[in-house]
């Protein structure tokens, strides 16, 4: 269950600087997560590694409330080739049918002057998803944010089912936020993502994700020790 607090839970501001990112107790986490990563010679890494490379296999796509493309910063004000894959994903399960409403999420960062959602509703309107299909979460400035702002709006419908799309090395910590959020989420990968599978770009990736999911997971293990509902209210 979530903790009861009297504030709302800390969001990002637009254009975010790395440590406005960070968070309430994002700091700590950090530095947990690479002194275990670094004592421990790489080996806490492996679970979590192990991990992202299942999941990057996905799972078969059932009934949801919603499909949800994670977002993905612009370049200038293009969308890059792994935001396309991931849209073009998306639509073919709208069109199978899946789920009657794409979700797209992503706030302002970096040098855009566009909203990554925004960017992304107006490449999904071009590829001929209808307008009254298309919902956007443009508050978020992180995968954490994408799903804790796209969890209240369906909250607010009675919704908790998604399927969440992204590259496939990122679903692992896209899976593990959003159940630790209490999302019924169901992995899709977007099979034409870069990297290419093996390749050197791959495995670092691969690499970055699981100190990623490491990082998540010490943060929620360290806020639950130190009991801080401040912490938690992002994260559960």
């Amino acid at each position: 269950m979530s903790p009861a607090v009297n504030e709302t839970p800390y969001t990002a501001p637009p254009r975010s600087t790395f440590f406005e990112r960070l968070g309430p107790g994002g700091l700590s986490s950090l530095l947990l997560a690479s002194a275990s990563t670094l004592l421990g010679l790489g080996l806490p890494l492996l679970p979590y590694l192990r991990r992202v490379l299942r999941l990057a296999a996905g799972e078969e796509p059932v009934p949801a409330d919603g499909i949800l493309v994670l977002g993905r910063r612009l370049e200038g004000d293009a969308l890059t080739g792994v935001f396309v894959a991931r849209l073009a994903h998306a639509a073919a399960l709208w069109r199978a049918g899946w789920a009657p409403r794409l979700w797209v999420a992503g706030g302002l960062t970096g040098t855009a002057t566009r909203s990554e959602a925004a960017a992304g509703r107006e490449w999904l309107l071009a590829a001929g998803i209808p307008p009254a299909a298309v919902e956007v979460e443009e508050e978020s400035q992180h995968t954490l944010e994408n799903l804790f702002h796209v969890r209240r709006r369906l909250r607010e419908r009675g919704e908790n089912r998604l399927l969440l799309v992204s590259d496939p090395l990122h679903l692992a910590r896209a899976v593990a936020v959003a159940r630790g959020l209490g999302l019924a989420a169901r992995p899709v990968p977007a099979p034409d993502a870069p990297p290419r599978r093996g390749s050197f770009g791959w495995w670092h990736r691969a690499a970055r994700e699981a100190f990623f999911l490491h990082w998540y997971h010490t943060g929620c293990s360290w806020s639950r020790l130190i009991r801080s509902e401040r912490q938690l209210s992002r994260v559960t």
